[in-house]
């Protein structure tokens, strides 16, 4: 019996070791996927510099989940948006963190990533990492997941040195709507948007 409860246990901690592993493999295999475009000789080229943007938007796709970062940025204003405004406030909001991440990104220079801890509570987790410069100064780089439906899971949050991203963002937006109104929002974000496509 005694066995029977050790082997069960063992089989608890291996499946539970897996589950976070898979988190932080998906968080690896993205940032990896984003490194070797960023790398890449061919797509430095400024001929290329739309494929190379491209390929970064795709590959980070997989696994922002823009639709939920979008409503929590947009915190308590998200349910008074009719699903018009909800779907082009997400398009928005997309194409302004693909296009900032992907000029942040393409500054990269051999910065080292590490992994250092990574926890799961139910359908959320959180995975933490560490930027090392190559002038050994370092930062930390934390995500925020949540298990979809499919089993996948998708990034809803991203915390840098402490401070998050969306909320971040849901205190710029909160001031503009609360001031101007949700529709100068929009506005600033087309702008944004026009201006980062550039």
């Amino acid at each position: 019996m005694l066995k029977r409860i050790a082997l069960l246990a063992i089989l608890c901690l291996f499946v539970a070791t897996t589950a976070f592993a898979s988190v932080t493999d998906t968080i690896k295999k993205t940032v990896n996927d984003v490194i070797h475009i960023v790398t890449d000789k061919e797509l430095k080229k400024k001929s290329n510099e739309q494929r190379r943007r491209t390929a970064i938007k795709k590959s980070i796709a997989t696994i922002f989940d823009s639709q939920e970062m979008a409503k929590r940025t947009l915190g308590k204003h998200w349910n008074q948006r009719t699903p018009a405004e909800k779907k082009q406030f997400v398009d928005l909001f997309a194409t302004l963190l693909e296009n900032s991440y992907a000029g942040k990104i393409e500054s990269y220079n051999n910065e080292k990533i590490v992994y250092t801890k990574e926890t799961l509570d139910g359908d959320f987790a959180e995975v933490k990492s560490k930027v090392i410069t190559p002038k050994q100064d370092e930062y930390t780089l934390d995500y925020k997941l949540m298990k979809h439906g499919n089993g996948s899971w998708m990034v809803y949050d991203v915390v840098i040195e402490g401070v998050s991203l969306v909320s971040n963002y849901r205190t710029q937006f909160n001031k503009i709507i609360s001031t101007n109104g949700y529709a100068e929002l929009v506005k600033k974000l087309q702008a944004k948007s026009n201006e980062l496509k550039m």
